[in-house]
């Protein structure tokens, strides 16, 4: 088989949702490409080894020295293998706000308002709490509740109530204010990555190819039509051809790096890599805006929180025997446990923090070992102003993709991130966060704005949701319409968070499970 109606670029979120839904129909051959491996194994399905996973089992790329974050060199972990981010995420369920989407109306995505998308939504969840206005139960995307929940975390959720933040117990439901205990994707203790839910049950089928560990080159486009693409499997180069079309779907790096190489992109910066233009694209790897980030981090003589020390360490051990034999305990957690969202600024339509609650002191994306005790509250930015860029460092398709979010270039962003760091600590020195008496690691004048800022932008980073480098729109720069076909050549849909036109107000794995859903759809009413 190598020629297919279908093949998928990227075996993440939203590749896996579109290629496992598109193989459904038996008449249909498809080909989903994915450049790492399975990630069926015990580290990917257990919770709590997620730490280990922004470490190593990613494409750990670095960002250019951030001119916004005091020069530094931010940190992008993104999901490699099959379910993408999705099977090394910490697993919150967030669809975002129903503002979001009917913004993207107005920004000329007719089709995308919150009641399109909400069926889409609702058509990939199976969630523990059964079906409702909100929510699906039967569809191969299990939502739970959390097997586990660590003493602090609730306590994070009780003081957040003694400061009159209301509770909220479903952040996907009717309204997303507030504060409570995050829903997750796992089910009977372990990570459900997209790709367990779409491709893993039809890896057998005989019309659905799966190719793991498989480089894509560039496509394949000849007289302006995708007709394939070039691909490496080891030392063996070869061309898969697909009939009908190709989806792509290697998330907001990859989509438009795979894009350049291929000769659709700015034309100026294509030539200098010595890339013959086949379509003049300013908008590829253009528009980047991702949650930007702040930690703030509590030391406690407790070891009620998750923490590096004897008692700890012997705990954690404990708890993975108990994992292995019975799928419960402590080993479920996805470390952001709770969380919440609030409006720091008056004049915000909706909410304009998020925060994530977790009940261990977390420091450079758990790459740096702290010993101790103790807990981590991230606020970030839902809607920031900064845009940046995704552009190559280099024509060879192995090479990382050079990566510029420029975070903090608007003072818009640091301003919402200043009030929702001096929240976060509010919220710490409220009962019964507080009768842990926890310790400031990180202490600094939170009423001198100057301090704070500096603060923030020796600190920061990321949270791990890029979008936008491939936007759709209305519009003729857009790199696809709303109905996810790229404009410039026939027969390419896009299909991942870089169509997004704007980053929604969360967590944005759902978003695109959500985004794969509708291409199937869109591929099949086109075929």
């Amino acid at each position: 088989m190598d020629q297919f109606d279908i093949i998928v670029i990227g075996g993440g979120s939203a590749g896996s949702a579109a290629a496992g839904r598109l193989a459904q129909d038996p008449a249909c051959k498809v080909c989903l490409i994915e450049a790492g491996g399975t990630n069926d194994n015990f580290l990917v399905k257990t919770p709590g080894f997620m730490p280990f996973l922004l470490k190593n089992t990613n494409y750990r790329y670095d960002t250019v020295p951030q001119k916004g974050l005091n020069g530094r060199v931010g940190y992008q972990p993104r999901g490699k293998g099959l379910g993408g981010s999705s099977a090394i995420n910490a697993m919150v369920y967030i669809r975002g706000n129903r503002w979001d989407y009917d913004r993207w109306v107005d920004l000329g995505c007719d089709g995308w308002a919150y009641d399109d998308v909400l069926p889409y939504f609702k058509k990939a969840e199976c969630n523990v709490r059964g079906a409702d206005e909100f929510h699906g139960a039967d569809g191969p995307l299990h939502v739970s509740d959390q097997h586990y929940l660590n003493p602090t975390s609730t306590a994070f959720v009780q003081s957040a109530e003694a400061l009159q933040l209301r509770r909220n117990d479903d952040f996907n439901g009717e309204r997303q204010e507030g504060f409570g205990v995050y829903q997750v994707t796992q089910k009977d203790g372990e990570r459900w990555s997209a790709a367990r839910a779409y491709v893993e049950p039809l890896k057998e089928n005989g019309n659905l190819r799966i190719l793991t560990r498989t480089l894509v080159e560039r496509l394949v486009i000849e007289s302006g039509r995708v007709t394939g693409v070039a691909i490496r499997r080891g030392k063996s180069r070869e061309i898969i051809t697909a009939r009908k079309g190709v989806i792509l779907s290697a998330g907001a790096f990859n989509s438009p790096q795979i894009l350049m190489l291929s000769g659709i992109g700015p034309a100026a910066h294509l030539r200098d890599h010595g890339i013959a233009v086949a379509v003049d694209k300013p908008a590829v790897g253009s528009d980047l805006q991702d949650h930007v980030d702040y930690v703030s981090s509590w030391e406690t003589a407790s070891q009620v929180p998750i923490g590096d020390s004897l008692a700890g360490t012997v705990r954690m051990v404990k708890a993975m025997v108990e994992h292995r034999r019975k799928r419960t305990g402590i080993m479920t957690t996805p470390y952001a446990e709770a969380g919440g969202f609030w409006r720091v600024m008056p004049d915000a339509p909706v909410p304009d923090v998020q925060w994530h609650f977790v009940p261990a002191m977390l420091e450079d994306h758990g790459r740096e070992k702290v010993k101790g005790h103790g807990f981590s509250l991230h606020a970030c930015v839902l809607r920031p102003e900064s845009r940046g860029t995704v552009r190559l460092n280099t024509g060879a398709p192995a090479a990382p993709p050079r990566i510029d979010p420029n975070f903090l270039d608007d003072d818009r962003d640091i301003t919402v991130l200043r009030a929702g760091v001096r929240l976060s600590h509010r919220i710490a020195e409220a009962s019964p966060l507080a009768d842990y008496a926890p310790k400031d690691r990180h202490p600094v004048n939170l009423d001198d704005d100057a301090a704070l800022d500096d603060m923030i932008r020796s600190r920061a980073d990321t949270v791990y949701h890029p979008v936008g480098t491939c936007r759709m729109g209305a519009d003729a720069d857009s790199v696809v319409d709303p109905r996810l076909k790229a404009r410039g050549v026939e027969g390419l849909w896009i299909a991942d968070a870089s169509i997004m036109p704007r980053l929604v107000s969360g967590n944005t794995n759902a978003p695109s499970i959500m985004i794969g859903e509708r291409c199937s759809e869109f591929v099949k009413a086109a075929l």
